[in-house]
């Protein structure tokens, strides 16, 4: 469903792959007109699986709803064709390595002459500048130098590949937050702005709280988050499905002891999930004991932060 809260907003999107059209993607839901500028032969998206009817899903999904537009960026043409487009354009968005948009012709200093109330915006792995800045890289890249990476674990007992392309995503959505905000900014100053956006520095906005945790008390995240106690944790049910259990606050943990019948378990809320924690295993039992529809319906009438694990589809409304 598209809102129309940007609508007269125009966008000349250069960046290719998921981090940028995540981002204008995301501008057009809002109701921007998203011109999507593809090079010679089209975003390599277009031929990255999974694939449908020979196009590449990603490429599809962001694709929708904008208008593409292949211009050789390298030509004099193109570089007058941008230009001008420019000159009507409320945001430009390009993910180019620093350096390459300046050498193209189309970087915030050539087009703000032709319009000065341009926000542009430059989505990079590690921004405009350090030690980093040239360097190529993609998500895992990202997700490895924030911090994220290590935080998550591999039954071998290393860092696992995430399903998700976090730093992707997350730079995409912190680089709409800062042409939202620019957009504000420009109604109030007439002007327009450079915006520079590192995806590995988004990450690492999200983790700040916990660079604290570890600063302060040497704490690698919190045990109440983490799943080492038994009220908060993931259980599998009789049928191998998983149930996420958030009950941090006393009355909904008790809403649980008292729904699965064992009101004794209220003292032990912050106990450790460990196996020689009896109560913990005891909570591994009950949970093993019922199916998983069942688990839902409890769920459902318990009102003890208690929900299932879906799939994507399921999630979607689609299995």
């Amino acid at each position: 469903m598209v809102h129309a809260m940007l609508m007269g907003i125009t966008v000349l999107d250069f960046t290719m792959l998921l981090p940028g059209p995540h981002a204008s993607s995301r501008l057009r839901d809002l109701g921007a007109t998203v011109w999507k500028i593809e090079p010679p032969g089209g975003d390599p998206a277009r031929w990255t699986g999974p694939l449908n009817d020979g196009v590449g899903v990603v490429f599809q999904f962001h694709a929708d709803g904008k208008t593409l537009r292949e211009v050789d960026l390298t030509s004099m043409d193109g570089k007058a064709l941008v230009r001008e487009m420019a000159v009507d354009a409320d945001v430009v968005l390009e993910g180019f390595r620093p350096g390459v948009a300046a050498r193209l012709g189309i970087d915030y200093d050539t087009l703000a002459v032709v319009n000065p109330r341009l926000i542009y915006c430059s989505l990079t792995g590690y921004g405009q500048t350090g030690p980093l800045a040239a360097q190529a890289g993609h998500d895992l890249n990202y997700q490895a130098l924030s911090g994220l990476l290590s935080l998550s674990e591999h039954a071998s007992g290393g860092p696992a590949v995430p399903v998700v392309q976090w730093a992707d995503l997350i730079g995409g959505e912190a680089a709409v937050t800062a042409i939202l905000a620019a957009l504000v900014d420009r109604e109030r100053t007439g002007r327009g702005a450079f915006l520079d956006i590192s995806m590995t520095d988004a990450l690492k906005r999200l983790l700040t709280l916990y660079t604290a945790v570890w600063r302060l008390t040497g704490e690698r995240g919190f045990a109440e988050l983490s799943g080492r106690v038994v009220c908060y944790r993931l259980y599998r049910t009789q049928d191998g499905r998983w149930m996420a259990l958030a009950a941090l606050e006393p009355k909904f943990w008790k809403n649980f002891c008292d729904a699965v019948g064992h009101p004794e378990w209220i003292p032990f809320q912050f106990s450790d999930a460990t196996p020689h924690n009896p109560i913990y295993r005891a909570i591994v039992a009950c949970f093993a004991a019922r199916p998983f529809e069942e688990w839902c319906e409890t769920a459902q009438k318990a009102d003890a932060c208690l929900t299932p694990v879906l799939s994507v589809p399921e999630a979607a409304g689609l299995a």
